[in-house]
């Protein structure tokens, strides 16, 4: 497949459980098309979420329940790859020493205390939020979920953008860093921020909280590539799940 559609079985198999075959050989450009397309996959993921969250309260589940089986839904249909990075770039985050030893850390296997909690928080604010939305008595509701999910990919755009370089010549990183024009992360962002104007009943708290949101996991994502000299991809998982929170929790306020 060519042209710009050409990243997208690529990034569903990267990024979902979908059976969905990439290329046999995979390369910088390879990973800058799935990269580009990331947000399709937020997309099919974020309504796939929606349908979970009310299917789950329609039969009368307690909705934080509800929210925290759409929580996990999304772990499962990602392989759990976004929140180990999460877990992961916290714990190198939190240790002492050169960009190096904050690798080893990162890399040693398994979850240290900081990662912990950092699941404990971060998943338990978006399951948290996703209940508080389904509850809404509004048609809104649903299109917030969508939104916060979709958010996330646009956030790995953002962080693979031009000038941030890979933290290692090998490894995941390596393919999808330096690799996105800026334009490329604005041209998702627009109709992102567009659509989060009819995620909240004030049509201007969308758009500022999924901007703001944006905003934040752009400078967590420099702090990240100063503190582990480069960008990898823990990193990006971090990213992501930053900003799913920052947006869920954001646009329940005034429910």
């Amino acid at each position: 497949m060519a042209g710009p559609l050409s990243g997208v079985p690529l990034a569903f198999s990267w990024l979902t459980v979908l059976p969905v075959r990439g290329p046999s050989d995979i390369d910088r450009t390879a990973g800058r098309r799935a990269i580009a397309a990331a947000p399709l996959t937020g997309i099919a993921l974020g309504i796939a979420a929606t349908f979970v969250l009310w299917g789950t309260t329609s039969i009368g589940l307690n909705p934080y329940l509800a929210g925290l089986l759409t929580v996990g839904a999304l772990a499962l249909g990602t392989r759990g790859m976004h929140v180990d990075g999460l877990a992961d770039s916290v714990d190198g985050l939190g240790c002492y020493g050169p960009p190096e030893r904050a690798r080893e850390v990162m890399h040693s296997g398994g979850a240290g205390p900081f990662g912990v909690a950092a699941l404990f928080i971060f998943l338990g604010l978006q399951s948290v939020s996703f209940g508080v939305l389904s509850v809404a008595d509004s048609p809104t509701q649903w299109i917030a979920v969508l939104v916060s999910v979709a958010a996330g990919r646009v956030a790995v755009v953002f962080a693979c953008r031009r000038g941030i370089l890979a933290s290692s010549p090998s490894g995941f990183g390596a393919l999808v860093a330096d690799s996105q024009p800026l334009w490329a992360a604005i041209v998702w962002s627009v109709p992102l921020i567009a659509a989060s104007a009819f995620a909240t009943d004030r049509w201007w708290l969308g758009p500022l909280v999924t901007a703001s949101a944006l905003l934040i996991s752009v400078l967590c994502v420099r702090h990240c590539v100063r503190r582990f000299g480069g960008l990898n991809g823990d990193v990006l998982g971090f990213a992501l799940e930053l900003t799913v929170t920052l947006t869920a929790v954001g646009l329940t306020l005034g429910l």
